[in-house]
């Protein structure tokens, strides 16, 4: 057998003694070798009523060779291993046998039925509550510094606004004149059989100024704004800075949080108004085309919107803007640990943002109906 030095490969020489087979193994027992050398060593000890495993002359030895070595050891009942004269390659040796001396643990059962519609009503509560209290803490956040308006930072409240607001302008005015177009045209068809086309205006204004105005501009900031709040702050999280901040003795909602709320309710209202007009614009160029004079168009607008329809578009959004700002902020700092944590968190906003506006829509069309407006 060729000698083996720190850095030979293993060999493994098979004889026959009064103690029975004995298996030599010297070299370097690493994954490739104990590759090399696994079927035929099982197959020499297969056959063999007593074993010994000779691992004396090891000179490296990895997780994968001591593998073999036990895996020898365990095909033999009564097989020794005389463990390498090397204290480390010895040690490395007992640690896996007592690692794979150790029982499986066997996953969990699965809950019953029951138990798991008691979990996940649990669990549901729990995140209703974190809610909540994400809530109180805003709103005594927001009280704070309405006593002290001098603790607002408000060059961070001003690029929020630049970024919410003015850079969203260029959507929002192609989102509300392709709408508008859509409306327009998609409406004079059942129209034209009645020969109502000049009501289009009607429809088409009212429609932006209280409904879908609001509503696509929330949609724009959801999924814009939203987004971004949860995945920044969803990435303090996962760097801990948000923990750094409380350790600091800072309160990250009035440092993080009021500022971006301030940015989405003051912006909301803009970029619906905004929505508005550009639908409104697209909906006069139809009707151009249609042969209606636009001084017709205009006077149909006025007749058919009112004040309160524009008024009460304006607090929707503002609302609806609230909604977005705080659903986003939550969705970031509930953020977890793992490498998709940010993901998760802007994911949750979106999601999230366009439930809850959908959800606010749908109630305040029915408080209006009671109202009158």
């Amino acid at each position: 057998m060729p000698a083996a030095g720190p850095a030979a490969t293993a060999q493994m020489q098979c004889s026959e003694g009064a103690d029975g087979v004995r298996l030599r193994i010297a070299g370097h027992l690493d994954a490739a070798a104990a590759a090399r050398l696994w079927r035929p060593a099982s197959a020499a000890a297969a056959g063999a009523k007593r074993l010994v495993i000779d691992a004396a002359d090891l000179t490296g030895l990895d997780t994968a060779g001591a593998v073999l070595l036990l895996h020898l050891e365990a095909s033999i009942p009564g097989a020794r291993t005389e463990a390498p004269t090397d204290e480390s390659l010895a040690g490395l040796l007992a640690r896996s046998r007592a690692a794979l001396a150790q029982p499986v643990t066997a996953a969990p059962a699965a809950l019953p039925l029951l138990a798991q519609l008691g979990q996940a009503t649990l669990d549901a509560g729990q995140h209703g509550l974190d809610r909540v209290s994400f809530l109180g803490e805003a709103v005594m956040a927001g009280a704070g510094m309405l006593l002290h308006p001098w603790r607002l930072r408000l060059s961070e409240a001003l690029r929020h606004l630049d970024e919410a607001g003015l850079r969203a302008f260029g959507l929002t005015l192609l989102l509300g004149f392709l709408l508008g177009l859509i409306l327009a045209f998609q409406s004079s068809i059942p129209m034209r059989q009645f020969g109502a086309e000049i009501y289009i205006p009607n429809l088409v204004g009212i429609s932006l100024l209280r409904e879908l105005g609001p509503l696509m501009a929330a949609i724009i900031l959801a999924g814009r704004t939203g987004s971004a709040f949860a995945a920044e702050l969803g990435t303090m999280t996962v760097n801990e800075e948000i923990d750094a901040l409380r350790i600091m003795g800072i309160d990250p909602i009035a440092w993080l949080v009021l500022p971006r709320l301030l940015a989405a309710v003051l912006v909301m209202p803009v970029l619906a108004l905004v929505l508005s007009l550009a639908g409104l614009l697209g909906m006069g160029i139809v009707m151009v085309v249609l042969g209606f004079p636009p001084v017709a168009v205009l006077k149909q607008v006025q007749n058919a919107v009112q004040i309160k329809d524009l008024v009460g578009g304006l607090f929707k959004a503002a609302i609806f803007g609230l909604v977005v700002g705080l659903i986003g902020c939550r969705a970031g700092l509930g953020a977890g640990r793992g490498p998709r944590a940010v993901g998760d968190a802007a994911t949750t906003a979106v999601v999230g943002g366009i439930v809850g506006v959908v959800v606010l829509d749908g109630i305040f069309a029915v408080l209006f109906n009671r109202l009158g407006w």
